[in-house]
Order: C-alpha cells, then sequence, then structure tokens
C-alpha cells in the first residue's frame, strides 16, 4: 500500500468517525426510548399475566392494555412536542359564543382564539347561478387559514404555539376566560369580555408562572397574527387596494403598509399602540389598554381575482414580557365597521385607517365633507338626495369664483371680434397675432387666463371626493335611482363582452357625466378663441371626458352621480348668470374704458408681450440671415 493510499483511508475513517459522533442520540433521546420500551414491556407483561385461560378475557384485557398503551405513547408524544404544556396538547374542541345585538363572536377553546365573527347589521353580496346578487351573512375572521399565535420559546422544549394548544374554557355572563395548563399552578390565561352595545371586545393575557418554564433573556413574548380578507365587496378591485395593514406608533402619526402592491413595515423597535387589519369598510384591530407593544413587523400580500380571498395580511406582534412569577397584558379589540364616530371614540386616531387621504386632502373630508355629509343624512333618508344637495350648496359656496370665471369668459367673448380682425390683417405672420394678442388682452384689461383660475381653485374639493365616497361606509350599499350601491359602480349596461381599460359593463352615471362635461365644454368655449393654438388643443378637451369614462367606469357611482349634478349645476348656472345676471352691453364699455386708462408698467401680460417681442425680433434676424446666404449663393 503506497503513502497516498493510506492517507486516503485515515481521512475516510476520520471522517466516518465524525459522522457517528455528531449523529449519535442525545441522552435525552436515548432515555425517551428507554421509558418507550419499558412501558411496552410493561404493557405486554400485563397481557400474559392477567389474560388467564378466558380468550375473552384475554382480548378484553388487550384491548384495555393497548389503550393503556396508546394513551403512555401519546402522552410521551405531547410531552416532546409541548413540554410542560403537554396536558394542553390533547383535548376536543368547544365553540362558546359571546354576542350582542351588533355582533356574534364564536371562540374556540383550540387556541382559545376568536374563531368567526358574524355583524348582524351588515351583509355581502354573493351572486347565485343565475348571476343575481342576494345577500349573505358578512363575516370577520372566519378563514380556517387566519392565524392567531402566541410562541413560547420552552425551555427543552422549543418553539410552542398557543394555537396547537387546548384550553379550558370558562363562561360568566359575557365574559369568556381560557387557560391552557402548564402543570404545577403554571398556566397562559386569555380573558374575552364584549361590550353590550359595540363591536369592542376587552383583551386580557396573563402569564403565571411562565417565567419558570420560559428560555431565560426573553423580554417578550411574540403574537403571530395572519388574516386572509374575504372579498366581501362588488368591486373587489377597488376594495383590494382600500385594504391594507395599518398600525400607530406610540409616539408618531399613524402608518400603513402599501395598498396597491405587496408590502412590508418593521416598527423596528419602537412601540406601537394599536395594529389594524382592514378591510375597504371593516376592519379587525387589536389595540393596547396602557402599556404599548414592544414593536411590530408586517407584511401584505396582494392576490388576484382568480384568488378566493382579498388580501394576506400577516403581522408579528412583540407582547412585552418582564419575566416575573405573574403579569398580565390588557388590550382591546374592535371587530366591525369603519364608522367613523366609533373609532373615533377609542381617542388614539384609530379613526384614520379610513382611507380619507392624508396632509390636506385628508384634513378637507374629515373637518368638512364628512361632517357636511353626517349633518345632512340625519335630516334626509337617501344618501343619493344627500350627493345632491351637497352638490348644490358646494356650488353656491363655490359661486363667486364660478361668476368670476363667467365674467372674464365674457370678456374674451366681446374682445373676440376685434382679435378676428387683427389675425385677419396679419394671417401669414402667426408670432405677430400672438405679440399683437398679448397688447390687445392687456389694451382692453382682458385676462386670457381668468377663466381657468377658479376650476383650479375647485379641484382640491374634487380630488377629496375621490377619496371620500368609496371610503365612506355610510353609502355602501345604498342605492339611489338605478344604482344599487353608491360605493360601487352602477351597472346598468351589462355586455356581452370586455372592452378593455372599460370592463363588461357601462355605468349611466359616467356616460350621462361625460355627454353633459362635452355639451358643457362646447357652449363655454363655442366664443372662446382658438386660432393661436394648435388644432388639437381645441379637439383634446373634448377627448378628456372619453378618456375618463374608462376610469369612472368603475368606480364608486356615488362620486360620479356628483360628477353629473355638478355638470347639470354648471350648465344651469352658466345659462342663467351668462343670459340673465352679466350685462354684456356693460362689458363693452368697460373694455373701452379699459382701452382709455394709463397703463401699469410691468405686469404679466407685458412682460409676455415683450418676451412675445423679442422672440419674433430674434426670428426675424434668422430668417434675414437665411435670405442674405440664399442670394449669395
Amino acid at each position: 500500500m503506497d503513502k497516498n493510499n493510506l492517507i486516503g483511508m485515515v481521512l475516510i475513517f476520520v471522517c466516518l468517525m465524525a459522522y457517528m459522533q455528531l449523529n449519535q442520540p442525545t441522552p435525552e433521546q436515548l432515555a425517551e426510548e428507554d421509558r418507550l420500551r419499558d412501558s411496552i414491556a410493561l404493557a405486554q407483561q400485563t397481557i400474559e399475566m392477567d389474560s388467564g385461560d378466558d380468550p375473552s378475557n384475554t382480548i378484553a384485557d388487550a384491548s384495555t392494555s393497548m389503550a393503556d398503551l396508546s394513551d403512555t405513547l401519546l402522552q410521551l408524544e405531547l410531552g416532546k412536542k409541548y413540554g410542560y404544556f403537554a396536558a394542553a396538547g390533547n383535548g376536543t374542541e368547544e365553540n362558546p359564543v359571546l354576542e350582542n345585538d351588533l355582533i356574534k363572536v364564536t371562540f374556540s377553546s383550540k387556541g382559545g382564539k376568536i374563531k368567526e365573527v358574524l355583524l348582524k347589521e351588515y351583509f355581502t353580496l354573493l351572486p347565485d347561478s343565475s348571476g343575481t346578487n342576494i345577500q349573505a351573512a358578512l363575516k370577520l375572521m372566519e378563514d380556517q387559514k387566519d392565524r392567531f399565535n402566541y410562541v413560547f420559546p420552552i425551555q427543552g422544549t422549543g418553539k410552542v404555539r398557543s394555537g396547537d394548544l387546548f384550553f379550558n374554557t370558562q363562561k360568566d355572563g359575557n365574559t369568556i376566560t381560557f387557560r391552557a395548563d402548564a402543570g404545577d399552578g403554571r398556566y397562559f390565561e386569555q380573558k374575552y369580555s364584549l361590550s353590550p352595545d359595540n363591536y369592542e371586545l376587552d383583551y386580557d393575557i396573563k402569564f403565571e408562572g411562565l417565567n419558570s418554564i420560559l428560555q431565560s433573556g426573553e423580554s417578550s413574548i411574540e403574537l403571530e397574527w395572519k388574516n386572509y380578507l374575504g372579498k366581501l365587496e362588488k368591486s373587489t378591485y377597488y376594495e383590494r387596494i382600500y385594504s391594507s395593514t395599518y398600525f400607530k406608533p406610540a409616539e408618531d402619526d399613524m402608518s400603513y403598509c402599501s395598498c396597491t402592491s405587496d408590502g412590508e413595515e418593521d416598527a423596528d423597535g419602537e412601540a406601537v399602540a394599536w395594529l389594524s387589519h382592514s378591510n375597504q369598510f371593516f376592519n379587525s384591530s387589536l389595540m393596547t389598554d396602557g402599556k404599548p407593544f414592544q414593536s411590530a413587523f408586517m407584511t401584505t400580500k396582494m392576490l388576484t381575482d382568480e384568488d378566493d380571498d382579498l388580501k394576506i395580511l400577516d403581522s408579528k406582534i412583540k407582547i412585552p414580557y418582564g419575566q416575573t412569577s405573574s403579569e398580565s397584558f390588557a388590550m382591546k379589540m374592535y371587530i366591525g365597521p369603519n364608522e367613523f364616530e366609533r373609532l373615533a371614540a377609542f381617542d388614539n386616531e384609530l379613526q384614520d385607517i379610513i382611507p380619507f387621504g392624508r396632509s390636506f386632502l385628508g384634513t378637507v373630508n374629515r373637518r368638512i365633507i364628512r361632517p357636511l355629509f353626517s349633518t345632512l343624512s340625519g335630516f334626509i333618508g337617501s344618501m343619493g338626495i344627500v350627493i345632491l344637495v351637497l352638490t348644490c350648496l358646494i356650488k353656491l359656496v363655490l359661486y363667486p369664483l364660478t361668476y368670476k370665471m363667467l365674467y372674464s369668459q365674457s370678456k374674451m367673448a366681446a374682445l373676440k371680434p376685434r382679435l378676428a380682425k387683427m389675425k385677419e390683417k396679419l394671417k401669414d405672420d402667426s408670432q405677430a397675432q400672438q405679440v399683437e394678442s398679448m397688447k390687445m388682452y392687456r389694451e382692453y384689461g382682458v385676462n386670457p387666463m381668468g377663466g381657468c383660475l377658479p376650476i383650479f381653485l375647485q379641484m382640491p374639493i374634487w380630488i377629496a371626493l375621490y377619496r371620500f365616497f368609496p371610503a365612506s361606509i355610510e353609502f355602501r350599499q345604498k342605492s339611489f335611482l338605478w344604482a344599487t350601491d353608491l360605493s360601487s359602480y352602477d351597472a346598468f349596461f351589462q355586455l356581452p363582452f370586455e372592452i378593455p381599460m372599460v370592463g363588461s359593463h357601462l355605468s349611466l352615471f359616467t356616460l350621462l357625466w361625460a355627454v353633459t362635461t362635452v355639451l358643457y365644454t362646447y357652449y363655454n368655449t363655442k366664443h372662446m378663441d382658438f386660432s393661436g393654438q394648435p388644432a388639437a388643443m381645441k379637439y383634446m378637451q373634448y377627448m378628456m371626458p372619453i378618456m375618463f369614462m374608462g376610469f369612472f367606469n368603475s368606480y364608486a357611482s356615488g362620486l360620479t352621480a356628483y360628477l353629473f349634478f355638478s355638470n347639470l349645476f354648471n350648465i344651469g348656472q352658466t345659462l342663467i348668470t351668462k343670459e340673465f345676471i352679466i350685462n354684456h352691453d356693460k362689458i363693452k364699455l368697460e373694455l373701452e374704458a379699459n382701452k382709455k386708462k394709463p397703463k401699469k408698467k410691468g405686469g404679466f401680460q407685458e412682460r409676455m408681450a415683450s418676451m412675445l417681442e423679442e422672440q419674433k425680433k430674434k426670428q426675424e434676424g434668422i430668417q434675414a440671415e437665411q435670405n442674405k446666404r440664399k442670394k449669395k449663393k
């Protein structure tokens, strides 16, 4: 045997010895195997000694002994899997119930958690075999895939999850207590108490003697909370983008995971006051009642229309743990509708989960539009009529701006014949037309942008309402005229095919809005001068409503109803103002008076005219230089 072969055999032998050493059973595993062999031997010995000569006795005693053996093996397996919680590792599931006039909460003794929540005053719509939508019970936290587990790091066992344990159940009135036994007076307890007239649960947990069985050095207990959000609304697209996980850092403003894509948020050691898993109109929230959560890590996963669920919201919450012999942690749960007043009553900014928008737009919705809607709906039963009345009020408040816009348009219309004559003289020189137009605007005191500014000033209200209607539960499943749900689209025409960017339905409110927008645009601009602008600009204003039809066609019909009513008021205000309020002869006299007034130096129009004049001179210089070169050639 040569040297190389000898070295190779020695290395192989060393590797085999190392492998055997690393994979040999631990002392604990050897002890467990000895106990198992002893249990089997004891059962077999009992069968042989007690059976006698009677075969029936032999069979009966054997069955009893094998049952005892099975129980022994089960206890060994439970001890191995759950450690000190072995006694809670086996049992029969019970489903106690707490309820009031608003809510019915069904619990499971396996995990000591909520199994489902029925909201008695709300329904979801499900299509039957004919495609007709019928009312069905609305339930939250009901998905069998949901998880609500406390993770205990047990000495010598590893992680044990409360969701795998069977809790002893005790019900007293509207309070249920679940307790998982850990032996020698030790236990983990969860207590739920339902409010008599709300969607609120007092929720307390208690760690009794667990400091002696948990791994040392643990300063928190992790709560795994996973929700598979169900599809509760007609428009799953907008329901999906209005659903997410929201949380409130103890010393900061509310924040949330991405609504339109997969996302994650990490409190990164920062204390958290509450955390909410929210659908478009309903939420399941967990709040602290005193000391905040130590921290939290949250993820959201978008699902497709083909999936049974809407989204997966997964949160890992750190419950502070002081490693004492007996300690508790007080919380509250809210499982119900996104009703602003109910959420605001907690006085912890929970109402901010309603997606009214952030910053200025959110303030407009929360402080102005929502209270106004709430006041009107207190007197008016139909939410559609409330929208109509609100539209009227907004138009009246904004009428001074509208009047300025229409007055500016009337001045432009009065100046149009003069502009036409000037442009006829300079029809071959577009730059000269622009320069002279700016001079005439300044000379007669006309601002060509005067009709645009009021529109821009109204845009914040339009954008705020765009967020308001699909976020307000007050419009959910409220019907008006042909619309069956003002928080979703009105499918007046159902198509046998799908149109790209539009869908398989047509919204009548959207069609009426588009038609009235085109008519209003035509009437408003027929006296305006577009000769100095590209031809595409003239027709783009008519294309915009058609382009936006694809967007509004699947949006909340409450918004498209408001836009349609707004157009009707615009048309009415325009006709009445231009035909009966504005004195057109007076405007002509005003233009002549402005022409005679001495003009102030400076100003936007003068600077614009000077800039155009300078540009014209440069262009003339370039043209003259080009003509010289041509002559030399």
